[in-house]
């Protein structure tokens, strides 16, 4: 839940930076508080585009392991084999 929240909070402190910004009457705040929020704003954004790509990322228990790969692989060329040891034409 927390990792949720994550980046509305730096839209947040980023749109409090703008306004720190705007208000203030010292040169040297408000180009720190620019700076703070360009920086918070690209947080905000880097944080929405990985949740849409964890979001969308595959489940690694769905991967199969090097075992499995030639298991299935050894499978596939026994049927190939009795297949073709039984007259048929392949893909028939």
């Amino acid at each position: 839940m927390e990792a949720v929240a994550m980046p509305w909070l730096y839209l947040l402190l980023a749109l409090a930076a703008f306004a720190v910004a705007f208000k203030t009457t010292s040169m040297l705040l408000a180009v720190f508080c620019l700076l703070a929020a360009l920086g918070l704003l690209l947080a905000w954004v880097m944080g929405l585009l990985a949740e849409r790509v964890g979001s969308q990322s595959r489940d690694d228990s769905q991967m199969l392991d090097p075992q499995e790969m030639r298991r299935l692989r050894e499978q596939a060329e026994a049927r190939r084999q009795g297949a073709d040891s039984a007259g048929d034409p392949p893909g028939a």
